[in-house]
């Protein structure tokens, strides 16, 4: 498989890159929806850490990520009987599933901030709150984390069934660029 893309194909590294942030992006929305089922104390901490930890991933990967995008050539759109207005719909999807890729992580972290607490970076540091403590701010944000987190799933989920819908419907090879064992 090769590194970059070509006209016709994702490389590995734009597979990669998508494939991580996708099961990275729904492990951390499950921690993040349920983690409050965890038990009190350490698991839930434990829990909560791995939460940022994931978020702060997808951010680690978002901006390589968005540079080999500009960078790399990207595949031609396959044609569909959609037109013009399919690609629009594709376009429009992809740049707001990047902008709430960037928002959410970084709306977690506000959140951190504004409870006070440090945030911890992969168990090896931790960055103290550069802001003043404000519990009820740092629960406005969490809410519209939240809020968003679900927008990224509901997008996300939109984005995989126009690809099934490519696949099955359209018969053409969109979601085969995407998944390296159907090549």
């Amino acid at each position: 498989m090769q590194l970059r893309n070509n006209s016709s194909r994702y490389g590995a590294l734009a597979l990669a890159a998508h494939w991580m942030t996708a099961l990275l992006v729904l492990a951390s929305w499950l921690l993040g929806t349920y983690g409050d089922l965890l038990p009190r104390g350490t698991p839930s901490e434990v829990g909560l850490i791995v939460h940022m930890c994931m978020g702060l991933t997808v951010l680690m990967i978002l901006f390589p990520r968005l540079a080999w995008r500009l960078i790399d050539q990207q595949p031609i759109p396959e044609r569909t009987d959609l037109g013009v207005w399919g690609e629009r719909a594709s376009t429009i999807v992809h740049y707001a599933l990047y902008a709430l890729l960037l928002a959410v992580p970084i709306l977690g972290i506000l959140t951190q901030f504004m409870r006070g607490h440090p945030l911890p970076i992969f168990g090896l540091f931790e960055i103290a709150s550069p802001l003043s403590a404000d519990r009820s701010l740092a629960r406005s944000l969490k809410d519209v984390h939240g809020w968003l987190a679900d927008g990224v799933l509901i997008l996300a989920a939109l984005h995989a069934a126009a690809a099934i819908l490519h696949h099955w419907v359209l018969r053409d090879n969109t979601l085969r660029r995407m998944l390296p064992i159907l090549r």
